[in-house]
């Protein structure tokens, strides 16, 4: 079959390379790419909001799957446009996806079925939420209710700090904003769990640790993510029983009373405190950097899982890990996640011989002529495999030391707490 995979980041270059090598695979085309999907696929460089476009070369191509890499595209409904149109769609639809495109509607959802997550106050007037800082305990968590890259949270440790996140989300920094939400600060450690559905049944999808935060010792602003390990060192049977029963099995409960079911990859964010899951936000896709960590660790093969989604046959598929320590560390342009400048040129990739178990995943790239360039604030992904994450991290940071970019910039502290 053809396969059309949507989105031009790390993670969408991860799913390539994994659904590359499945003998059920004919060719892939992606849309639009990178550099790194130009070398496995065909990229066509198409606006991926303009799913009649979409439609119309998946037809051309004789695509009949296509797998969705962000979560713009599922929040705007492609899954729902692309019904009865004789190509299947891995994702959830238009309402199954609000799960991420409302942190409101997942909050209200918990509230109703019982799911554990923190205390939460929902305001749609700017004022209102300034005088609800008056006597709130600090640090709070302020967080814009739609879609924001993953920059739309701030933990605030003062007033003054709370009050500005309050007006820059009202202000639009992330777009227009009817809402807002603010929540009690969690103590504890970041999980993020990931399990693959088919709309009846559910399996576990590996676990990670993403770092979010710009500087070393997770420090400075949010970013996409400047790196990962999987699997998580917090995961283990018992919390994974609670995360499935007073989570995941709620939550599927809860969009079968609005008449829906869940198809596709989810991400469910969690707050560890005193091995008891409480859940952060759900993301209705794969994470990026985790994708780009998980999936070198996937010895089953994906693109059957993914079509066993499609069909709701999930059931039968046993998924098979290998038993190795992923790490991922992204290569970034300088100024990211602030200001930074676009095509500049990457020299030393090109021709770079990696060993087995190494994996160097392009995100914001692009080839002009035959030279690579950066088009993006994070722009390579570095990921290692090994037996243990001491090693993998080892192994990344010499070949970024072998990449030299002198425009770039990168975390050398992936991984502390396992390394």
């Amino acid at each position: 079959m053809n396969i059309g995979i949507i989105g031009s980041g790390g993670r969408e270059h991860a799913l390539c390379l994994k659904l590359k090598e499945s003998d059920l695979v004919n060719k892939i085309y992606c849309f639009p790419g990178n550099a790194g999907t130009e070398l496995l696929a065909e990229n066509i460089d198409i606006n991926i909001d303009d799913f009649n476009e979409i439609k119309k070369k998946s037809l051309e191509k004789n695509i009949t799957l296509l797998v969705v890499g962000p979560e713009k595209q599922l929040v705007n409904g492609i899954v729902d446009f692309f019904k009865n149109t004789g190509i299947q769609v891995f994702g959830p639809n238009k309402i199954s996806s609000q799960l991420e495109g409302s942190k409101i509607f997942t909050k209200k959802l918990c509230k109703k079925f019982n799911i554990p997550t923190s205390k939460f106050e929902i305001f749609i007037k700017k004022s209102d939420a300034i005088n609800y800082l008056e006597n709130s305990k600090y640090p709070i968590v302020i967080k814009a209710d739609g879609l924001a890259s993953g920059k739309g949270v701030y933990i605030c440790k003062s007033k003054n700090n709370a009050e500005e996140a309050v007006n820059e989300i009202f202000n639009g920094k992330f777009g227009k904003a009817d809402s807002i939400l603010i929540e009690e600060f969690l103590e504890g450690e970041e999980m993020s769990y990931f399990v693959i559905c088919d709309g009846k049944d559910y399996k576990f999808f590996q676990t990670a640790q993403d770092h979010k935060r710009v500087g070393e010792g997770d420090t400075g602003p949010n970013t996409g993510g400047m790196g990962a390990y999987s699997p998580s060192r917090l995961n283990n049977d018992s919390l994974q029983d609670k995360i499935n029963k007073k989570i995941i099995d709620p939550t599927m409960a809860g969009l079968k009373e609005l008449n829906t079911n869940y198809i596709g990859f989810l991400y469910v964010g969690l707050m560890i405190c005193e091995n008891e899951p409480y859940l952060i936000e759900f993301n209705v896709r794969m994470g990026d950097p985790e994708c780009q960590t998980i999936l070198p660790l996937l010895k089953s093969d994906l693109a059957k899982i993914i079509l066993s989604c499609c069909n709701q046959e999930l059931g039968v598929e046993n998924i098979e890990w290998l038993e190795k320590k992923s790490l991922c560390i992204v290569l970034c342009s300088n100024g990211y996640p602030g200001d930074y400048k676009k095509k500049v040129i990457i020299n030393n990739v090109k021709n770079l011989r990696v060993k087995e178990g190494q994996f160097i995943i392009h995100a914001g790239t692009k080839f002009i002529k035959e030279d690579l360039y950066s088009y993006g604030g994070r722009v390579l992904n570095i990921v290692v495999t090994s037996d243990s994450f001491e090693s993998s991290k080892k192994d990344a940071l010499k070949i970024l030391e072998r990449i030299n970019w002198k425009n770039g910039f990168y975390r050398k502290d992936i991984g502390y707490k396992v390394t």
